[in-house]
């Protein structure tokens, strides 16, 4: 979701093969135009997830395509004019920091002052997490490499986390996992920190109102803090996955 509300992107299978897509409004009241293929970064491979950093210059995403070090890895590709949606150069992979030999997906971009260095929170089923998939976090100095990835050991658990979105500010993280207690299969779940140099909070369930027992994944906090857009296989949709969005009152401070 871009910073004004106006493109969503996302990715589907609806041309036979996993691709990303941006759809437009032209305000946040208005129903989203018709989806368009992001044909600068898609490729023969799947490509899929994507997010935007928070200047919305780079979009980062996974993709199977050749030139990687595993099965699935996170590229990342630039444009120069945030208000062109499909303005995007060559995606290039984000490197061995990032990726492994294993399965690395889900990637969520955070940069601010405070934290220091850029970091990328992504999920990794490679050699030595707590669980199937792991939440891990590589950080982004000043050579421009991402760093070794370092596990988030209080977001993973034994069962599979396998991707996140943090919020813009760095003080709450949505994930989905297969932890119990659940309504069944991957629920989504939040935690919070005080400051970006805190660990998180336990994380918590995020009930039945949004959660059910059919699977609800890949969630994302828009940068209003109020709306969560996410994917179900839920009875009452369209296809094998559709779009779901779940809004919240206003925090108070």
């Amino acid at each position: 979701m871009s910073k004004d509300g106006l493109s969503l992107y996302f990715h589907s299978n609806r041309s036979g093969n996993n691709d990303i897509y941006v759809s437009q409004r032209g305000n946040r009241n208005a129903p989203w135009g018709a989806p368009v293929p992001v044909t600068a970064v898609n490729s023969t491979a799947g490509d899929a997830e994507a997010t935007l950093s928070r200047d919305e210059h780079w979009l980062f995403f996974n993709s199977t395509r050749d030139g990687g070090f595993g099965n699935l890895d996170i590229w990342v590709s630039y444009r120069e004019h945030t208000h062109d949606d499909l303005d995007w150069q060559a995606p290039v992979n984000v490197g061995p920091g990032v990726n492994s030999a294993a399965v690395d997906t889900g990637a969520a971009y955070f940069e601010n002052d405070e934290a220091g260095a850029p970091q990328l929170l992504f999920s990794s089923n490679r050699l030595g997490g707590l669980g199937a998939f792991d939440l891990y976090v590589s950080e982004l100095p000043a050579d421009g490499t991402f760093g070794p990835a370092v596990l988030i050991a209080e977001l993973s658990s034994a069962f599979s986390e396998p991707g996140l979105s943090i919020r813009f500010d760095g003080l709450e993280v949505f994930f989905f996992s297969g932890r119990p207690p659940s309504q069944g299969g991957l629920d989504l779940w939040s935690a919070t920190r005080k400051s970006v140099l805190d660990p998180w909070s336990a994380p918590a369930n995020l009930g039945t109102i949004v959660n059910t027992a059919a699977g609800d994944v890949q969630p994302h906090i828009a940068p209003d803090r109020e709306t969560l857009y996410f994917s179900s296989i839920r009875t009452g949709g369209v296809g094998g996955m559709d779009l779901y969005v779940t809004t919240r009152s206003k925090e108070k401070h």
